[in-house]
C-alpha cells in the first residue's frame, strides 16, 4: 500500500493539513514541528502525489528548456547549467531537442505536451525574424538565443556583436593582421553567425584591416568536423592568415586539427580564438583561447526569469531584453 499522508500524519502526531503545509514549504511552521514531519516522511519513505498537487495548484512545478542541437557542446553544457537552476527554484526541467527544424520548431510552440509544463525556455535556430508572430502563446515563455528580437517575450541573451569584435580586437591587440573567420553563414544578418561576423569586421575596420573574402570560411553546420572542413578548404585555395577567429569553440577544435596536421604551429604561426568557453576548451592542447558569452548568468535569468512569469503572470510588466557580459578568456592559442 502506497504511504499517504494521513500516515505522516499519524506517525508525527501531527494534523495531515501540517503535513501539506510542510510538504509545500509554508513558511509559518514551528521549527520542531517541520522536523518531526520531515522525520516522518523519511522513515515512511513518502513520496507526494505530484499530479494531484498539480491539480489543486494549477502548476506542475515542471518547466521545458527547449534548444536546436544536445550534439553542440554550448547547448548541452547551457542544459545542464539550466537545470541546476531549476532545481535551486524547486523545478523540474523537461528537454526537448528540435534539430533546427522550423517546422518542429513552431510544432513544439503549440504542441500539447507543454500542458505537462508551467512555462517553456525556447532557444530557436530555424525561426527567424520574420516568424515573431509565432511567439504570441497563452503561456510563460522567455526566448533564448539569436535568431529573433523585440518579441513579445522575455529574451535573455549575449552580447554577440561585442563580444565577436573584443575577440578579433584581443587577436589584433597581439600583432597579428591577416584574421581568418570561420562558420560564416552566407547572407545572413541576424543570428548568430551573421551578428558575430559584424563583430569581427567593425574590430578590422576600427583598426584600418581591410576585409578580405578571401579568409572567410563558410559553415552552417558548427560542428568539429564543420571547423576541420572550413580550415583545408582556406589551406587549398592558398589563403594567407596569421590567425583565425572561430565562431564557437567546436569550429575552433576541428580547425586546429587540421592546422595541427598542415604543419602549423597554433599559436606561433597561427592564432586561434572561439567563442563559447565550453568546458572542453581548457584541456586542449594548446588550450583554446575565447570568449566566454555569460551561459551560466543566462541560464540563472532565464530560469528566474521564467519563474517570475509563471508566478506573477502579466503582474510582472512589460517583456524586457537581459544582456549577458561577456570576458574574453585567454588561453594558450592565443596569448596576449
Amino acid at each position: 500500500m502506497a504511504v499517504t499522508l494521513h500516515d505522516v500524519a499519524a506517525l508525527a502526531g501531527v494534523s495531515i493539513k501540517t503535513v501539506s503545509n510542510v510538504i509545500n514549504d509554508y513558511p509559518h511552521i514551528r521549527p520542531a514541528t517541520r522536523v518531526k514531519v520531515e522525520q516522518a516522511i523519511s522513515e515512511l519513505g513518502y513520496t507526494p502525489n505530484l499530479t494531484a498537487r498539480s491539480l489543486r495548484s494549477g502548476r506542475s512545478g515542471a518547466i521545458a528548456l527547449a534548444v536546436p542541437d544536445l550534439g553542440l557542446a554550448y547547448f548541452a553544457e547551457l542544459a545542464a547549467s539550466v537545470i541546476a537552476a531549476a532545481e535551486a527554484s524547486g523545478l523540474v526541467v523537461l528537454v526537448e531537442q528540435t534539430g533546427a527544424d522550423p517546422e518542429r520548431e513552431r510544432e513544439l510552440l503549440r504542441s500539447p505536451r507543454l500542458k505537462m509544463t508551467d512555462g517553456l525556455l525556447f532557444s530557436p535556430l530555424g525561426l527567424g525574424q520574420e516568424d515573431i508572430g509565432v511567439l504570441e502563446v497563452g503561456y510563460p515563455l522567455v526566448l533564448l538565443g539569436e535568431r529573433m528580437f523585440d518579441g513579445p517575450v522575455d529574451h535573455v541573451t549575449m552580447q554577440n556583436v561585442a563580444a565577436a569584435r573584443a575577440a578579433t580586437e584581443h587577436l589584433i591587440a597581439s600583432g597579428r593582421r591577416r584574421i581568418a573567420v570561420i562558420g560564416v553563414h552566407e547572407g545572413e544578418v541576424i543570428g548568430s553567425a551573421g551578428l558575430r561576423l559584424r563583430g569581427y569586421r567593425e574590430a578590422l575596420d576600427a583598426h584600418g584591416i581591410a576585409f578580405d573574402d578571401s579568409l572567410v570560411g563558410p559553415s552552417m553546420a558548427w560542428h568539429r568536423e564543420s571547423g576541420a572542413r572550413s580550415m583545408r578548404e582556406l589551406l587549398a585555395r592558398g589563403a594567407e592568415f596569421d590567425a583565425v577567429f572561430a565562431m564557437n569553440d567546436t569550429l575552433a577544435l576541428g580547425a586546429m586539427r587540421v592546422l595541427l596536421e598542415a604543419g602549423r604551429r597554433v599559436p606561433d604561426d597561427v592564432a586561434v580564438i572561439g567563442f563559447d568557453n565550453i568546458d572542453e576548451a581548457q584541456y586542449t592542447v594548446p588550450s583554446l583561447s575565447t570568449i566566454d558569452p555569460g551561459r551560466e548568468w543566462i541560464a540563472q535569468a532565464a530560469v528566474a526569469t521564467l519563474a517570475q512569469r509563471i508566478e506573477r503572470g502579466d503582474e510582472a510588466g512589460e517583456p524586457r531584453t537581459l544582456l549577458a557580459d561577456f570576458e574574453v578568456v585567454v588561453r594558450e592559442s592565443a596569448p596576449a
